[in-house]
């Protein structure tokens, strides 16, 4: 019987070091990327990438648009990230910032990211009041139905955006509820317009909210920034009041993250 030569150290390791090299790449094109861009970014033959993409897209690192022949970064990749944001080093400084938005506004406040159409909650901190929603870290809330996960998705490619709302039914949470994706298409465009977005009573009724994107240096979105509270104590008029407060805290959060410039003395403190 003939044996197998063992296969060396360092061949096991540039083989790990064109997948962490293909991953990287995917992850720098939020939009997607196809494989002749990928093989001429990294210098590597067509053949070689696209055995790599197969292996990532198999262990669910990676997705792959059967339409358009590009790959994005998967949910197996979101959630080693998850995992990554979540560990005590790079959080400690964030939830300083998070604590300290919720003493200001005394309101709730969350961190979340896009997983498909589910918004998971990365982080959260809850204000003082006895009358409040309890939720846990890691929950999934319907992402075209609260004020983050409509942020989020509004970041999106259109053509991703919309393939992905037609992927699974849009289900009502309240009567106020967009279900529509025709509507929800046209609502995302305002929020990206103006740069955050809102949440009347369409998750939970006598619940608003409003979030802001956290952009890394590139301005490309990683996550969403959420305040949120009841009716009438937390009103859609100090909601929009408010933006200015939460982008500066989003700025922090991303300067924590070490995903821009660290925000120095002289940046413009919310009014």
């Amino acid at each position: 019987m003939r044996l197998q030569k063992p296969v060396k150290n360092d061949q096991r390791l540039n083989v790990l070091g064109k997948a962490l090299a293909v991953l990287q790449a995917v992850a720098d094109h939020p939009q997607g990327v196809g494989l002749p861009d990928l093989a001429a970014k990294l210098g590597l033959p067509r053949q070689t990438v696209h055995r790599v993409l197969a292996q990532l897209r198999d262990n669910g690192l990676l997705l792959r648009d059967p339409v358009r022949e590009r790959f994005s970064v998967g949910p197996r990749f979101i959630q080693l990230s998850l995992a990554a944001l979540g560990s005590n080093n790079p959080w400690a400084p964030v939830r300083q910032v998070l604590q300290e938005l919720v003493d200001e506004v005394n309101e709730t406040c969350n961190i979340g990211v896009l997983e498909g159409l589910d918004y998971i909650y990365l982080d959260r901190i809850e204000c003082e009041w006895p009358l409040r929603i309890h939720l846990e870290v890691g929950y999934r809330a319907a992402a075209h139905c609260i004020a983050g996960g409509k942020v989020l998705l509004a970041y999106l490619e259109p053509g991703l955006r919309g393939r992905l709302l037609r992927s699974r039914k849009l289900v009502a949470r309240t009567s106020r509820s967009i279900t529509r994706v025709s509507e929800l298409e046209a609502e995302l465009e305002k929020i990206r317009a103006r740069g955050y977005g809102t949440n009347d009573q369409e998750n939970f009724d006598g619940i608003v909210s409003v979030a802001v994107p956290i952009l890394d240096a590139h301005d490309r979105v990683v996550a969403a920034l959420t305040m949120h509270g009841p009716l009438p104590r937390l009103t859609p008029e100090r909601c929009q009041a408010e933006v200015p407060r939460l982008r500066h805290a989003a700025r922090r959060i991303a300067s924590a993250w070490g995903l821009t410039r660290p925000v120095g003395g002289d940046d413009p403190s919310p009014s």
